[in-house]
């Protein structure tokens, strides 16, 4: 028989219209639902990367809420950030081929900011985890390259770890899939503060 507190997963939204942390999540084993917040991701000049990941994290969860049902709200944002200065997604492949110029051969942060909210208590957690990553020296010609290949597109940092831009990394000094996206480790911890659990496998 199974013990009295025992409950089933808790309903979970993922506020993002994300693939990367969509299979992240789907990896976790957790059953879910996604809904793409509308938010303007415009970042405040000056501002610190950790505070600004954190705070549109918790604007893409709280503006799902009017849109989900009743659930546990997932919601990230990730951005980079060299010597202070914050790195997003690039705005075209000029800009791409700029920022890459200036991570190549750097150690840079990458930074999630990460909200779990349940709309029906009102409960909420929000903060920010880091990542050092070590970028190999790019070449011009490596770097055109691959921006054209369309890997840059939409990446914060204009790279994805996951996918070949790993060949570009030297190391990771800290969570691999806080770079591509979402923090699962620390994520799992907090859902199980939720009481939202994964689907067990396997019967």
């Amino acid at each position: 028989m199974a013990s009295p507190d025992r409950r089933s997963p808790a309903p979970l939204i993922l506020a993002s219209g994300s693939p990367r942390r969509r299979r992240l999540l789907a990896d976790m084993g957790y059953k879910f639902e996604v809904i793409a917040p509308e938010v303007d991701e415009t970042l405040r000049p000056g501002a610190d990367a950790a505070d600004e990941a954190e705070r549109l994290a918790v604007a893409k969860a709280r503006e799902v809420t009017g849109r989900a049902p009743p659930a546990v709200i997932v919601a990230a944002d990730t951005l980079c950030a060299l010597d202070g200065e914050i790195i997003g997604k690039p705005a075209d492949r000029a800009d791409a081929r700029s920022i890459l110029g200036q991570l190549s051969g750097t150690r840079h942060h990458v930074i999630t900011g990460l909200c779990v909210l349940d709309p029906r208590t009102g409960r909420m957690v929000s903060e920010s985890v880091a990542t050092a990553v070590v970028m190999k020296p790019m070449s011009d010609a490596q770097i055109r390259e691959y921006v054209e290949s369309g890997e840059a597109d939409g990446k914060a940092g204009a790279y994805a770890i996951q996918e070949t831009g790993d060949r570009y990394v030297e190391r990771i000094e800290g969570s691999f899939d806080n770079v591509v996206g979402l923090p699962t480790e620390r994520l799992a911890v907090i859902l199980r503060e939720f009481r939202v659990l994964p689907i067990e496998r396997g019967g």
